[in-house]
């Protein structure tokens, strides 16, 4: 399964499919029409605490992904709901962080492939 990650900032096209917010708060300055998102999974995001450790910073990529990948295997309910949405058809998880690469969607979407 490829699954498709993107901005919740870019605009939304008909290859997105179903649009799942897979972050933990609301992305600032969207109305929940102008997010044009059709599902909110907040707890499968990263815990506050992991969250706010790692702010983004590039230098805790690395153990980013492994705390996140390790709360991941713990949170089964959730994921296997992420997985029995990605079955139904096309999909995009929509995320709001700045940087494309060091995010919690690309780590997600590790996961779930992998």
């Amino acid at each position: 399964m490829k699954i498709r990650i993107k901005r919740v900032y870019e605009q939304p096209d008909k290859t997105d499919g179903k649009r799942i917010l897979v972050d933990r708060l609301w992305p600032r300055g969207l109305t929940k029409a102008g997010a044009h998102v059709d599902l909110w999974l907040k707890e499968i995001a990263p815990s506050t605490d992991l969250r706010k450790w790692f702010s983004h910073d590039p230098a805790k990529w690395a153990e980013f992904r492994k705390r996140y990948r390790a709360e991941l295997r713990k949170n089964t309910e959730q994921t296997n709901l992420l997985k029995s949405e990605l079955e139904k058809g096309s999909a995009t998880l929509v995320y709001g962080a700045r940087d494309e690469v060091h995010n919690a969607a690309v780590v997600l979407s590790e996961f779930l492939e992998g």
